[in-house]
């Protein structure tokens, strides 16, 4: 094969993943609001895609890069096949919403999103009433003429646009009637004087409440503030005839340019950079359905698009918002089951987490286990009077943030703390620079990780001194240190004392903030390091052994799988008779079940209530199995422009729960699965004797394990024994989703 062939497109990939998400919210059998959050989701992860990707192509084809991805395909031609897939995509996810999801709020929970043309006269007087009363003061309209600019409108902004026409030239006779030109497509243009932009203020909610009445009486009826604006806008412009109106959206070219190297003070560097972020290219436009073609036109051209960059939206402009229909609604029926974390009893039921751990290690399964356990551990340190010091790194973490007020609170008691908060963690910065902030005025020592590298893993180091000696506490996990998305991610925790691991922990805090060199890392892998190096050498030695007849096995979980060298490595252990299990969330660009070149390559990617987020690797057959975690994916910027870590599981018991349920049960799952073929696309996988939901199964686990009387969490459900090959195998019919 040529080497493009070897590989699938990116982004490609990434939007099949997208797919799926979409998928999800087609599913009659979820509660309504449970359907919502999917194609919510999916718009959000649109935008984010746009914003990075998408103008990262743009920037390539304008500065006339001759460069191409992986499989060969150069700027212009993958910004022309995702044009094409996502317009598909947006239109199946307008119809979800008008088809599907409309009829089904106003059926299940009597939610209806009204216009101007659906209100009863009761409804339209309290939506004038409250535009007078709390809309129109915040809003500025904004001419555009030759002494007024087309206006720099806001990233993610929602905007109306309106074609005006002074009221003493709109009456018959006041001036010659002129004929209406047409546009190149044959359509009437709009004759209009005047354009001007009302921008939606942030500040105010998307959703306007409306009082139900009538046959609706009981439900709730809402107005977007969009169409509220859209509908009164002409009280801005008095002494003008409103003669078309429509709502567009823009998404910016969002991505940071800092040079690491030249800056004195990365900080306000970074800030300053966030204040110029809005001012970005614009990359693509969401416009109202019913939007003229000659207002397109003059948009296109203020803002520098071309017609693949506008996207046509038969509803409601940035669907993430209408996640907001669900809040302060807790009808049970609506949603999925609430989720309870289990605390290991013996957790739970200890006086001090750090003799627990000083004996064994604890392995958590998130959010099937708790994150209080980690919170309790650190709150705990920051009280211990024998506690010396604590380390940390925070990647991400939540706005209100329990972790960074308790390392607040360890300074302020005379403790040594570091903290490296990475203030280029991409759309969090903002946030972070807050908290770096803020730790640094309660005397942390706070440090910004090493140059030209994003310091991504997820470690914790607790220094204490127990009699005549000092022994360290370290958290090693694939999951960021925020208790929120701790409840909606799944993810693994490893708590240890472990000497030896310990000193690897102490020794990655001195390279990052200080001017140590890299040690030779006893039991940690550490990208930009050693990580990719130790993976490739695993995956040679499994297929070593394969050479020589001896059974070898790969089993590996994580969000995306791109790296080139480490796909070729799966090829070649393939082609030596390695059997390769691979649960691939999102991106895979390996190419599974090929003829000749991966066999024996299986590839799962599982879209379902938890984000599947933990990364866990097992590499050899049987007992011989090595078990890893790590906060890296197989994608080159992990391995080559990250700080990661990958460290082994070495307790027997515990390496056997990652086996069975962080591996087993979602390589089992014949429910939500989806079974990468070798064009790209995923199919339902075939089910195959009894239903295997895996989130499911671990949610039921979870829940039997608070109970004493009932059996254990871990459970030897074992991976499965490697299928034969299936890329000839026709696909199976679609169970729960739409095969995409």
């Amino acid at each position: 094969m040529e080497t493009a062939e070897l590989f699938l497109n990116r982004e490609l990939s990434w939007l099949a993943f997208n797919e799926r998400v979409v998928a999800e919210a087609r599913i009659e059998a979820l509660p309504v609001y449970e359907r919502l959050k999917f194609l919510c989701i999916a718009a959000s992860n649109l935008d984010e895609f746009f914003m990075i990707r998408v103008a990262g192509l743009k920037k390539q084809v304008l500065s006339g890069s001759a460069g191409t991805s992986d499989d060969g395909m150069p700027p212009q031609a993958q910004l022309d096949r995702i044009s094409e897939r996502t317009h598909k995509m947006v239109d199946k996810m307008y119809r979800i919403w008008r088809e599907k999801l409309v009829p089904a709020l106003e059926q299940a929970a009597g939610i209806r999103i009204l216009t101007e043309g659906t209100m009863s006269p009761e409804q339209k007087e309290a939506a004038q009433n409250h535009f007078l009363s709390s809309v129109f003061p915040a809003l500025t309209p904004l001419a555009v003429d030759p002494a007024h600019p087309f206006p720099h409108l806001r990233n993610k902004s929602i905007n109306v646009a309106v074609f005006l026409r002074p009221k003493d030239k709109d009456h018959k006779g006041k001036r010659k009637k002129k004929k209406k030109k047409t546009l190149g497509d044959g359509s009437p243009e709009v004759e209009a004087d005047s354009l001007a932009v009302v921008q939606m203020p942030s500040v105010l909610g998307r959703l306007v409440s409306l009082p139900s009445v009538g046959k609706h009486a009981g439900g709730r009826d809402f107005v977007m503030l969009s169409e509220l604006i859209r509908t009164h806008v002409g009280v801005l412009f008095p002494g003008y005839v409103v003669k078309h109106t429509a709502a567009f959206r823009l998404t910016r070219n969002w991505d940071l340019n800092v040079d690491e190297d030249e800056s004195e003070d990365l900080l306000s560097t970074l800030q300053e950079e966030l204040r110029r972020r809005d001012r970005g290219a614009a990359v693509r436009m969401e416009l109202s359905s019913h939007a003229s073609p000659e207002l397109e036109k003059v948009l296109m051209e203020a803002l520098g698009l071309a017609p693949a960059d506008v996207y046509r939206c038969e509803g409601p402009l940035q669907l993430s918002d209408l996640s907001a229909l669900s809040d302060g609604d807790a009808r049970p029926e609506l949603r999925v089951e609430p989720l309870v974390p289990n605390t290991p009893m013996v957790l739970r039921d200890a006086d001090s987490i750090f003799p627990v751990i000083a004996q064994r290690d604890i392995l958590l399964h998130h959010p099937y286990e708790s994150f209080d356990p980690i919170v309790r551990l650190l709150e705990e340190a920051v009280d211990d009077p024998n506690v010396l010091a604590i380390k940390q790194t925070l990647y991400r973490t939540s706005g209100d943030s329990s972790i960074a007020r308790a390392l607040s609170r360890a300074a302020e008691n005379g403790k040594q703390v570091a903290v490296l908060v990475e203030i280029k963690a991409r759309l969090d910065e903002a946030n972070n620079i807050a908290w770096a902030r803020r730790l640094e005025q309660n005397g942390v020592h706070v440090v910004y990780g090493l140059v030209g590298l994003k310091t991504h893993c997820k470690v914790l180091l607790i220094v204490r001194r127990e009699g005549n000696l000092v022994r360290r506490y370290v958290h090693l996990g694939t999951g960021n240190y925020n208790p929120t998305t701790a409840r909606m991610y799944t993810d693994i925790s490893l708590l240890t004392s472990r000497t030896d691991i310990a000193d690897d922990a102490s020794a990655l805090f001195n390279m990052l903030t200080g001017y140590a060199e890299p040690p030779q890392w006893k039991k940690l892998a550490v990208a930009p390091l050693t990580l990719q190096k130790r993976i490739l050498e695993l995956i040679d030695r499994e297929t070593q052994r394969a050479k020589k007849g001896e059974p070898a096995r790969i089993l590996a979980k994580m969000n995306s799988l791109v790296e080139p060298n480490v796909i070729r490595a799966l090829y070649e252990a393939s082609q030596a008779g390695v059997e390769i299990d691979l649960l691939v969330r999102g991106i895979c660009c390996l190419r599974a079940g090929v003829p000749g070149l991966s066999d024996r390559i299986r590839v799962l990617s599982i879209v379902d209530r938890f984000l599947e987020h933990a990364r866990a690797f097992a590499f050899g057959a049987g007992d011989r199995a090595e078990v890893f975690i790590a906060s890296a994916d197989w994608m080159p910027r992990n391995f080559h422009r990250r700080i990661e870590v990958l460290a082994p599981v070495e307790d027997p018991q515990l390496r056997a729960r990652v086996l069975d349920e962080v591996l087993g049960v979602g390589l089992r799952d014949n429910v939500k699965a989806r079974r990468l073929m070798p064009d790209g696309t995923y199919v339902a996988v075939e089910r195959v004797g009894p239903e295997v939901r895996s989130q499911g199964v671990l949610l039921d686990l979870s829940r039997r394990s608070n109970d004493p009387k009932s059996e254990p969490l871990i459970r030897h459900v074992a991976a499965p024994e490697p299928a034969a090959p299936e890329a000839t195998r026709p696909p199976a019919a679609p169970t729960t989703a739409t095969a995409t």
